[in-house]
């Protein structure tokens, strides 16, 4: 009995049809965007640096493509969800050679201290400043220290050369503003008025010329100080006052021959450098702090009598021309131009003749020289154009354009 309740167990289950198993479609798996900004909050004294290339990363889980990737200047697609944390604002900003136009690779604002380069051609610290930046902001600073008598009692800068220098800044001032530029003039110490001014225009470079003076050099050491105290500020000096380069020299400073023959053996094959032409338009002045240009001080604001009669404290002035001099870079082209014509004029040297060679001529370039209103480079290259052998004027070899 049991062996057939058995069999007739087997015998219904066989007959029993197979239950069937349903699968239900895949539900679809949803693309899950992360981004880095989101996740990583940098403390915000120090601000976090993403690559663009990876400013945000997909995972995704579905065979589907990825979606294109935002930029960090992008304003759509995840970077407009989760924003990503802006520099800081005084953070300069590291320019890329590969794609120097790219505004990312500009300095917001650049300060170009102008000192004894008050020229717009062959200015490497003008032009360096305004192909790096969005803004150029030129200064210059009447220093207090340069005025009023010394303790031996001389003044420190006499009524002529004070007269020379405020035509040489207020023409620097009508060349920048025909090319879209101003010049912010202050009376002050370097180290005081260009950390107020690269406060209130929100600079983050400094760029000027390397002057040779212990003074003027104790101002530079100041200005870097005042300035890179200030967090993101960079400070660029330049070499620009001489014929021929620093880096150039075929020899150290410490052997620096003392006297010009000596020295022009020691320089014969080195090349002096091509000019740098002036821009024909300058970057525009910050925006940010609407900083005043000031006004050209007069002589009483530097603590100088006027220029009367050629005379000073009752004595006569050496130089009965002195007065008459007009400075500034137009005046300096000028005077160079009459200069190169001369010297095709009369290309040969006369010592019995009337002549621009002899003991009693002079180029009359030195002041402009000494005031930056010329370069060295270029005097030496319009001469050259003159395609003649004109000997070099004596006060340009002997104070600008040697070493």
């Amino acid at each position: 009995m049991a062996s057939t309740e058995d069999e007739r167990r087997t015998s219904a289950a066989a007959d029993e049809p197979e239950p069937e198993i349903t699968v239900l479609p895949p539900k679809p798996i949803a693309s899950l965007s992360v981004s880095l900004s989101s996740l990583l909050s940098p403390p915000p004294s120090k601000p976090l640096k993403i690559p663009s290339q990876i400013s945000a990363v997909h995972f995704s889980l579905s065979p589907s493509p990825l979606r294109s990737r935002p930029s960090l200047l992008s304003t759509s697609g995840a970077a407009s969800s989760s924003p990503i944390p802006a520099l800081s604002p005084l953070r300069p900003l590291t320019r890329r050679p590969s794609d120097p136009s790219h505004p990312v690779g500009l300095r917001r604002c650049s300060i170009v201290w102008f000192r004894s380069d008050l020229r717009v051609h062959d200015n490497e610290a003008l032009s360096a400043a305004n192909a790096d930046s969005l803004s150029v902001l030129p200064v210059y600073c009447f220093d207090p220290r340069d005025y009023g008598r010394s303790p031996s009692g001389l003044d420190r800068t006499g009524p002529h050369r004070a007269r020379f220098l405020l035509d040489s800044v207020s023409d620097l001032r009508r060349q920048l503003r025909a090319r879209g530029s101003d010049l912010v003039v202050r009376i002050g110490r370097p180290e005081v008025v260009i950390p107020e001014v690269a406060r209130a225009a929100g600079a983050d470079g400094v760029y000027a010329h390397h002057e040779v003076s212990r003074g003027e050099v104790e101002a530079e050491e100041s200005v870097r100080g005042a300035v890179e105290g200030e967090e993101g500020v960079e400070v660029r000096y330049f070499w620009g006052s001489t014929l021929y380069h620093l880096e150039d020299l075929p020899f150290k400073l410490e052997g620096l021959p003392s006297n010009y023959g000596g020295f022009r053996e020691k320089v014969k094959g080195v090349k002096v450098r091509e000019t740098i032409e002036a821009l024909d338009k300058l970057k525009g002045l910050p925006k940010m702090g609407d900083v005043e240009v000031g006004e050209i001080p007069s002589f009483l604001d530097l603590g100088l009598s006027p220029v009367g009669d050629g005379t000073q404290d009752g004595k006569f002035a050496t130089n009965a021309n002195a007065s008459s001099l007009i400075g500034g870079e137009t005046e300096a082209l000028e005077r160079l131009k009459t200069f190169a014509a001369e010297c095709r004029a009369q290309p040969n040297k006369d010592g019995n003749q009337e002549s621009i060679y002899g003991a009693n001529f002079s180029c009359k370039i030195s002041p402009w020289l000494a005031m930056g209103c010329l370069s060295p480079r270029y005097v030496f290259e319009e001469l050259n154009k003159s395609a003649i052998q004109c000997k070099p004027c004596p006060e340009s070899r002997s104070s600008k354009l040697g070493a």
